[in-house]
């Protein structure tokens, strides 16, 4: 059974916000510590969407660009 229009997958590469599994995914950085960093004040790469906490995929890919340990 082909899938439905709003059942299409969005590829991962393709996201402009990503969940948290999806972020411990493309960084190899543990879930519970990307929980932790966007917890922090003034997170650069955190989007709330209700209650519900997104990364935003470009500013998360700089913040881990620019450190050497986190």
């Amino acid at each position: 059974m082909p899938l439905k229009k709003n059942d299409q997958k969005v590829m991962i590469e393709n996201k402009l916000a990503l969940t948290i599994p999806e972020a411990a995914e493309l960084s190899n950085i543990g879930q519970n510590k990307i929980s932790n960093l966007l917890r922090l004040p003034n997170c650069p790469f955190v989007l709330y969407v209700g209650t519900r906490k997104l990364v935003k995929r470009k500013e998360f890919e700089a913040f881990i660009s620019s450190r050497t340990e986190i």
